[in-house]
């Protein structure tokens, strides 16, 4: 009979609770177990000393018998100290997929492209006649006084109070 010490779910839906049970393999998730160990709640935060209960001494028994403990457990176990830490690699879960290997080719290539650009030496455009017109325009809008515009402004606000009275004296 192979026995492991695992995670018994309980709790309600979407709110979990696990046990922590030693059982043997072929019994459910769920179902028959030997005895139970501890306890664990995800929903807690991680430093609260509430998240994982372990019967250290019982454990360390039934590892003694032989028992083998899931990976989730002796995750655990390990940040307990009761186990030493293994070594895991998984190399290949930090390397990006192809559309984002591309993604980074791409933005990489914008960026020395702009870079390029913003080196480059800037020459004047060829179009000088373009440029004086700009010129004109702008010294030709400085000529035109400013009083003008406000002049409009106070004949439009003198206006509109003329107006209310004949739009009141109409819907009367």
């Amino acid at each position: 009979m192979a026995i492991k010490i695992r995670l018994a779910r309980g709790g309600s839906k979407k709110r979990p609770f696990y046990r922590i049970v030693a059982a043997d393999s072929r019994m459910p998730r769920d179902g028959r177990f030997i005895e139970r160990l501890g306890t664990y709640n995800p929903l807690l935060p991680k430093d609260s000393e509430e998240r994982v209960k372990m019967n250290i001494e019982r454990i360390q028994h039934w590892i003694g018998l032989g028992a083998q403990p899931t990976d989730r457990i002796s995750r655990m176990l390990e940040a307990a100290g009761v186990m030493p830490a293994k070594t895991r690699s998984n190399p290949k879960s930090a390397v990006p997929g192809e559309k984002a290997a591309k993604r980074v080719e791409e933005k990489a290539a914008k960026a020395t492209a702009a870079a390029e650009a913003a080196a480059a030496p800037v020459e004047k455009p060829a179009d000088e006649p373009a440029a004086d017109v700009a010129e004109e325009t702008a010294s030709a809008e400085a000529d035109t006084p400013a009083e003008e515009p406000a002049k409009e402004a106070a004949e439009t606000a003198a206006d509109e109070p003329e107006k209310d009275a004949d739009e009141k004296a109409k819907a009367e």
